[in-house]
């Protein structure tokens, strides 16, 4: 994939918007653990995809670890 520099922010932009609704609604406690696995499972295909693009601090910024109920 070859992008410009302006499609690489513009990428990176949406994808920090996904992860940070999907870290709200996995923090929401009125939705079921079967859609919160689901969102972590969208969750971390989204963040290593991020990866690929980001810096290495921003990377940091939005590991996860692991949650255990």
């Amino acid at each position: 994939m070859v992008l410009n520099h302006q499609e690489l922010n513009e990428f990176e932009y949406v994808l920090k918007k996904e992860m940070e609704e999907l870290l709200y609604d996995l923090e929401d406690q009125k939705i079921d653990g079967i859609v919160k696995s689901v969102l972590e499972e969208r969750y971390q295909i989204i963040y290593r995809l991020f990866c690929r693009f980001a810096k290495p601090a921003d990377c940091r910024k939005y590991l996860r670890q692991k949650q255990r109920n």
